[in-house]
């Protein structure tokens, strides 16, 4: 299993890239590739939400052990899924923003409201997690293990990364004008298959 206990939240937002993201509930086991990562470098990063050492009951996730799941809600709509990096109390964490379906699509398509998938690539982190069945009420959960009533489970497996340096986009995360300066960090990455 991939170590998201390392120190270098950028590195591991561009490692992600290729992994397969899976989610089981009730309704069965949706899996994904990684396709687009933005990382957020905890309380240096005016983009963080725990940015100059916020901590809130929300951001309190952020300070957990890698590898924990940082699941917060948007617009009070959104359940978007991001996995905390780096060691205890350093509160980095990586949003996954899309995903190419592999696994459980016609869950996925039933969770969308969907007839079919018009893109090979499902973008947009709101629709990742409602896709992939993952809810804000998971957040705090380790990757690999179960909730505490035995039944949702959300893991990251190796899939087809390490992904070449040929095929990866390095840009600017999507939405944070309001970082000033720290918006313009290249900290999102997109796999762009050849």
């Amino acid at each position: 299993m991939y170590n998201f206990s390392q120190t270098d939240v950028v590195q591991i937002a561009r490692d992600m890239l290729g992994m397969e993201l899976f989610s089981q509930t009730e309704a069965g086991v949706a899996s994904g590739f990684i396709i687009e990562t933005e990382a957020y470098a905890g309380i240096t990063d005016r983009a963080s939400h725990a940015w100059n050492g916020r901590r809130t009951a929300r951001t309190e996730i952020m300070y957990a052990q890698g590898g924990t799941v940082y699941v917060y809600l948007c617009y009070g709509i959104h359940s978007l899924f991001n996995v905390v990096t780096n060691r205890v109390d350093v509160p980095d964490a990586v949003l996954v923003r899309a995903i190419q379906p592999v696994s459980g699509i016609d869950l996925m398509l039933k969770r969308l409201k969907k007839e079919n998938l018009k893109s090979p690539v499902l973008y947009g982190p709101g629709n990742v997690s409602k896709a992939m069945g993952i809810h804000f009420s998971q957040s705090g959960m380790l990757l690999g293990e179960f909730d505490v009533l035995g039944m949702n489970k959300i893991w990251i497996a190796q899939g087809k990364s390490p992904i070449a340096d040929a095929e990866i986009a390095i840009g600017q995360r999507i939405g944070v004008d309001y970082a000033g300066e720290d918006a313009l960090r290249p900290y999102r990455f997109t796999w762009e298959k050849k």
